[in-house]
C-alpha cells in the first residue's frame, strides 16, 4: 500500500510517499480502507523534532494520528463493528491506504468522510478539556484558541451542554466564532479587562488550546487554578493548572458524543482544505503558520 513516511527530522520536505506492507488489526483494533484522515499541529511537531526528548521515534516514521473509512478487518476480541462499517477513530500511521485503529465510533450516515475524517481528535480533546475542568450548564468559560480544530469542536459542545463561550481568535475570525455560538474576542493585551465587559460575572473555567506562554493570566482571570487546563503549554502544572496532552481512559466516548451531537444538528466541522496524499508537506506547512480555521484534511482515494 502507499503511506507516507519519514526517516528522519526535518522540515516538510522528509516526507515521503512510499510502498510499504500493509499492517493488519490486532486484538482490540480495526482496520479501515482510509477515505480521509485529519492534519493535527502535533504531526509537524514530531516530523520536525521538537518532541525528540520525551517522544521518541522509530524511523521509519507514519505520519497521521485519525482516520475515517470503511472497516475492512476486525481484530480479536471485538465486538459492535462489522466488515463494511464505516467508522472513525484514532491510530497511528493513518495517512496511508489502509490504517490500524485503536478506538473509533461509527460514523453517521449524514457525516461527510472528509468531517468524519478530522472529527477524532478536536472532539477527543475538546469534549476531555470540558470535563477535566468540570465545565457545567450556566457556566462561562473561556476558549483561548477558539477558532481552530480543538476550539470549534470545543465551542459547540459547550453550547450544546448549556455553557456559555467566549473565545479568543484573530479579528478576521470573529464573524466565524460568533456563527458557532460564542462571544469573540482577541488575544491582543487588555483581555482581563475586556472579559470583566464581556462576562461581568466573571469566567469559571478556561481552556489554553494554543500555548501563548499566559497561563498565569488565564488563572488569575479564572480565579482558581484547577481550572485552567492547556493541551499545549507544558508549564502549566508549575502553576497549579492542569495540562492533559493524551486521551482520557475511555476516549470512545468522547466520539459517540460528537457522533450524536452531529446527528443532532449541534456539531459541525469546518474543512479549510483537502489536500491529495502525496501533498502532505504542504499541509503540513500550512498548519504550522497557525491560521487555519477548523481543519485541513488528507483525502485518500
Amino acid at each position: 500500500m502507499k503511506a507516507i513516511k519519514f526517516n528522519e527530522f526535518g522540515g516538510p520536505e522528509v516526507l515521503e510517499l512510499v510502498e510499504v506492507d500493509e499492517p493488519h488489526a490486532g486484538p482490540g483494533q480495526v482496520r479501515i480502507a482510509v477515505r480521509a484522515a485529519g492534519v493535527n499541529p502535533a504531526e509537524w511537531k514530531i516530523r520536525a523534532g521538537y518532541f525528540k526528548d520525551f517522544m521518541p521515534v522509530e524511523f521509519p516514521a507514519g505520519v497521521g494520528f485519525e482516520a475515517a473509512g470503511m472497516v475492512d478487518e476486525v481484530g480479536e476480541g471485538v465486538s459492535g463493528v462489522a466488515v463494511g462499517d464505516a467508522v472513525f477513530g484514532a491510530g497511528i500511521g493513518t495517512f496511508a491506504d489502509y490504517a490500524v485503529l485503536n478506538y473509533w465510533t461509527a460514523k453517521p450516515d449524514a457525516m461527510p468522510f472528509d468531517v468524519a475524517g478530522g472529527m477524532t481528535v478536536a472532539s477527543e480533546t475538546a469534549i476531555r478539556s470540558l470535563d477535566y475542568v468540570g465545565a457545567k450548564a450556566g457556566e462561562t468559560i473561556l476558549i483561548s484558541g477558539a477558532a481552530g480544530g480543538v476550539g470549534s469542536v470545543a465551542v459547540q459542545v459547550a453550547k450544546a451542554r448549556g455553557i456559555t463561550v467566549i473565545g479568543t481568535a484573530s479579528e478576521a475570525k470573529h464573524d466565524y466564532l460568533s456563527g458557532l455560538g460564542a462571544t469573540p474576542t482577541t488575544y491582543e493585551p487588555g483581555l482581563a479587562d475586556r472579559l470583566k465587559t464581556l462576562a461581568p460575572e466573571g469566567i469559571d473555567a478556561t481552556l489554553d488550546l494554543v500555548g501563548a506562554g499566559n497561563i498565569p493570566e488565564l488563572i488569575q482571570i479564572t480565579g482558581e487554578a484547577s481550572r485552567v487546563i492547556s493541551i499545549v503549554d507544558f508549564s502549566a502544572p508549575e502553576h497549579g493548572a492542569q495540562f492533559s496532552p493524551t486521551p482520557q481512559a475511555q476516549p470512545e466516548q468522547a466520539l459517540q458524543e460528537a457522533a450524536r451531537l452531529y446527528s443532532e444538528g449541534a456539531l459541525d466541522l469546518r474543512i479549510e482544505k483537502t489536500f491529495p496524499l502525496d501533498q502532505v508537506g504542504p499541509a503540513h506547512e500550512l498548519s504550522a503558520e497557525g491560521r487555519v480555521t477548523g481543519k485541513l484534511i488528507i483525502a485518500i482515494s
